[in-house]
């Protein structure tokens, strides 16, 4: 059992409160997943010349000294984060920033790049992790989050969700997938790596790697859904918007709020019931194996 939220503002104006709209939903999926979390925040226009590129780590790691040493080499910007690190690297300098990060920090993993995603991913329970960075702080216009009740692979932070298999791309995934080895070999084979040795980012992987083919998002999602045998809730987010998908016999809980300002998504109702204007939403469960997409 995993909780899985996403909220994409319609409305401008709703724009510096992505965080204090998305802070209470974590904590009311928090029961559901309460081992890890992981949070992706879209902001910006991503036409700024630089990736984001969103570090963390399973193990301990001195984040502001991290932060200081590309500072000092690069001089880009770098952000510590309770439990990683963010940083704004100029495209011209993405492979020499790479190397310096496996040379001198090989315990430091990149977990997202892109031109508009930030995300955070921590062990414990989830709300304490949207405490620690300030997520109601934050701003943009989509967001989407994970709480974690591991099943299928072990408790740790490069484990958690939300997986980035492609720049700008997050997937969010309740349930699980009883064949996930041998699709992973499948793809091993074809030269595709992975992070961790959970399931959910079997899927990932392949909705990357069936988007690079040229499907786009529906036919990619698809083939998650023929390839892949399970039970399952999924979110997928891009710099251009949202998408959600349940199985065939929807066994995964799921609920749509839309309005005229924002669409939300959760495992359950009462992560949406402080929204704006939720009295007026548009409330529906998505049905079976049909792909809900919503651009920005």
């Amino acid at each position: 059992m995993c909780g899985v939220v996403g909220l994409l503002l319609k409305d401008p104006s709703l724009e510096p409160e992505l965080g204090a709209l998305l802070a209470p939903m974590i904590e009311a999926l928090s029961d559901r997943g309460p081992d890890s979390s992981g949070i992706a925040l879209y902001s910006g226009t991503g036409d700024d010349g630089c990736r984001r590129v969103s570090l963390a780590s399973d193990e301990e790691v001195p984040w502001p000294a991290v932060c200081a040493g590309m500072v000092e080499r690069f001089a880009l910007v770098a952000r510590p984060l309770p439990s990683g690190a963010l940083l704004e690297v100029p495209e011209e300098r993405s492979d020499q920033v790479g190397a310096y990060l496996a040379g001198h920090w090989p315990a430091v993993r990149t977990v997202a790049t892109g031109r508009s995603v930030v995300v955070v991913k921590d062990t414990g329970r989830p709300e304490d992790t949207a405490r620690a960075m300030g997520l109601a702080e934050w701003g943009g216009y989509l967001a989407v989050a994970h709480t974690r009740m591991a099943t299928e692979s072990a408790v740790t932070l490069l484990h958690s969700h939300p997986f980035v298999p492609a720049p700008d791309l997050c997937v969010v995934h309740n349930g699980s997938f009883s064949n996930y080895a041998s699709v992973r070999r499948s793809l091993q084979s074809r030269g595709v790596c992975f992070d961790s040795d959970n399931d959910s980012e079997v899927a990932a992987r392949l909705l990357a790697e069936r988007l690079g083919a040229g499907d786009d998002l529906e036919e990619a999602t698809r083939w998650i859904m023929k390839e892949l045998d399970g039970f399952f809730t999924l979110v997928i987010t891009s710099a251009d918007g949202m998408s959600v998908v349940r199985d065939a016999f929807a066994c995964k809980p799921a609920v749509v709020a839309e309005t005229d300002r924002y669409v939300a998504v959760a495992s359950e109702y009462r992560a949406l019931a402080h929204l704006p204007d939720i009295g007026n939403a548009d409330v529906f469960e998505p049905q079976p194996e049909e792909v809900y997409t919503w651009t920005h």
